[in-house]
């Protein structure tokens, strides 16, 4: 996660919403992709972090099932990063801040308990929840 918290900051100080994120192969421990938000960078509303960090994986193991690996991120993903890790087939999600307003995990459309889900990924929040909702607020306190 302290990766994460890095790609985070990174994205910050592009002056893109503060989220990173990092996927592991879960059996080795080799990171194979990590990226931080570039939806302002690239003019592109789905270039979240999530989605850019398993293009990147997707694209180093030749597979688009990525099945052994891990995903750590900052905040707790969106219903369309959460639907993408779903078809990903992601092994074990972990994510920091909570997001009552944006979430789809905790929250929201809670998209890996529908039924029309095929694939939920073990799930842990709550991990440096601290550091990446005071990099949040700092982000959108700025901006303000």
């Amino acid at each position: 996660m302290e990766m994460a918290l890095l790609e985070a900051e990174a994205a910050f100080e592009r002056g893109e919403v503060p989220v990173g994120c990092v996927i592991v192969d879960g059996d080795s421990g080799q990171v194979l992709a990590r990226s931080g938000n570039r939806t302002e960078e690239l003019n592109d509303p789905t270039a979240h972090a999530e989605l850019l960090a398993i293009r990147e994986a997707a694209a180093k193991l030749g597979s688009a099932r990525l099945s052994q690996c891990d995903l750590y991120v900052t905040l707790e993903p969106c219903a369309m990063c959460a639907t993408a890790i779903s078809f990903a087939r992601i092994r074990r999600l972990y994510f920091g801040a909570f997001d009552a307003k944006m979430g789809g995990v905790e929250h929201g459309p809670h998209i890996f308990n529908q039924p029309t889900c095929h694939h939920a990924p073990e799930i842990y929040g709550g991990i440096h929840e601290r550091a990446a909702g005071e990099l949040l607020k700092t982000f959108f306190r700025e901006k303000r």
